[in-house]
């Protein structure tokens, strides 16, 4: 995928790990926290740290949020705080917010007013929706050590109605499919006549970056 621009808003243990993630994958990423402490310590694995107040709309302009292609609200413990700033982020415009829940109830109230995308942290950990971010049409993985991974990717419109032969997986993109998903049944190592149907998934394994190409294809 092209750079991103990303804002992360609240750079406790949580925030910092979406950031970092990002970072190290080549993305734009801003780190904003109310403390001035919080912003020092992320400067070395974000673009830019800044100190804000993101429950002041004056704040958020002077940031010029508008232009992040998604902003992460990963405020700590304050729930007003949290729910005011998700709330600025849509009024502004910003076209992907991304909160953090501190609770059910929590997220019900940012799931009310208009955050895209709610995660629960101990259920959902900071790589897990970097990675998501960063490679939409893949929907699990399972990380086999730092350079590998086994994902299950969503297959483009342009790779439909055609055989794994055709497609040849291994020599265009240097990943090897070891299964596919069609109408909810698993085919294990398909054969290279297999043809991929719209709405099929391919489990495939290899190496992060070439796995992060081949899941953005169009």
């Amino acid at each position: 995928m092209g750079k991103q621009l990303y804002a992360v808003i609240g750079l406790g243990r949580f925030g910092t790990s979406v950031a970092e993630r990002l970072y190290d994958a080549g993305q734009e990423v801003m780190g904003i926290d109310i403390n001035e402490e919080r912003v020092q310590d992320a400067e070395m694995v974000v673009t830019h740290a800044v100190v804000a107040d993101t429950t002041e709309e004056e704040a958020l302009m002077s940031i010029g949020i508008r232009n992040f292609d998604a902003v992460i609200v990963a405020i700590g413990n304050d729930m007003q705080s949290s729910i005011l700033t998700v709330l600025l982020l849509k009024e502004l415009g910003v076209k992907k917010v991304i909160a953090k829940a501190l609770s059910k109830n929590h997220g019900l109230l940012l799931d009310k007013i208009g955050a895209d995308w709610i995660i629960y942290p101990e259920r959902d950990m900071g790589e897990r929706v970097a990675h998501q971010l960063l490679s939409p049409n893949v929907l699990n993985f399972i990380e086999l050590s730092k350079e590998y991974n086994i994902e299950e990717i969503r297959i483009p419109l342009s790779m439909t109605e055609k055989s794994l032969r055709e497609l040849d997986v291994r020599a265009k993109y240097n990943l090897s499919v070891i299964a596919i998903v069609s109408d909810g049944e698993i085919i294990v190592s398909p054969s290279p006549e297999q043809i991929i149907h719209k709405g099929d998934m391919l489990v495939v394994i290899g190496n992060r970056e070439d796995l992060t190409v081949f899941s953005n294809l169009k």
